[in-house]
C-alpha cells in the first residue's frame, strides 16, 4: 500500500500532522491472488518432505510466515486476522506442545529423547508410504513459527488496541485496586 496525504488538511500549520490514507495498489491485490496460495503449497511441500529431502517445520513455517508477510503488506493485520481461525497464541502453544510432546513420548516408551519411528505402507492413489514420527514434530515445530509471525504482525499493526477499553490499564486520575 502506499500512502498519501489528505488533502483537506491545511498545510500553514507547522504544528498539524497530517493524517495517511492508504490506496491499495492493483499490481500487488492481484499477484496475492496468484501468490498467496501458491506460496502456502510450497510451505506445505517443505513440511511434509523435510524429513527425507532439504526442508522440514521450520523451513516450512518460515515459507508459510513469507506468504503472511504478503498478505500483511497487500491488505493489513485485519486479513492476517480473518487467515486464521484460532488466536495466534493458540496456534504457537498448540504447536509447542504438539513438538514437546513428540520429544517425550519416546522417553515414556523407554526410548531416548526425539527417537523416532517409522511405518511404511502401500496405498492406492499414493503408492508405497514412509511415515514417521519426525512429522508431528516438524508440525509444531511449523506451527510455533506461524504463531510468532501472527503475533508480530498483530503487534505491528493492532490499532485496536488503542480503542479497546480493556487493554486499556486503569484511569489516571484513579489508584489502583489496592491503594484506595
Amino acid at each position: 500500500m502506499t500512502s498519501e496525504p489528505v488533502p483537506d488538511v491545511p498545510h500553514h500549520a507547522p504544528h498539524v500532522v497530517e493524517p495517511i490514507r492508504a490506496r491499495r495498489m492493483v499490481v500487488l491485490d492481484t499477484s496475492m491472488q496468484v501468490l498467496y496460495p501458491s506460496i502456502l503449497v510450497l510451505g506445505l511441500y517443505f513440511l511434509f518432505a523435510g524429513h527425507n529431502r532439504p526442508g522440514g517445520g521450520f523451513v516450512g513455517g518460515l515459507v508459510i510466515g513469507a506468504a503472511i508477510s504478503l498478505r500483511y503488506v497487500a491488505r493489513g493485520v485485519g486479513a492476517v486476522r480473518s487467515s486464521f481461525r484460532l488466536p495466534a497464541h493458540v496456534i504457537l502453544g498448540t504447536g509447542l506442545l504438539l513438538s514437546a510432546t513428540t520429544a517425550l513420548v519416546p522417553v515414556l516408551l523407554g526410548g531416548s529423547v526425539l527417537e523416532h519411528g517409522d511405518k511404511e505402507f502401500d496405498l492406492p492413489l499414493f503408492h508405497h508410504v514412509k511415515i514417521t514420527s519426525a512429522l508431528p514434530f516438524d508440525i509444531g515445530v511449523a506451527l510455533v513459527v506461524i504463531g510468532l509471525v501472527v503475533m508480530a504482525f498483530e503487534a505491528f499493526g493492532d490499532e485496536q488496541a488503542i480503542d479497546d477499553p480493556a487493554s486499556a490499564g486503569p484511569p489516571v486520575d484513579e489508584p489502583p485496586e489496592g491503594e484506595r
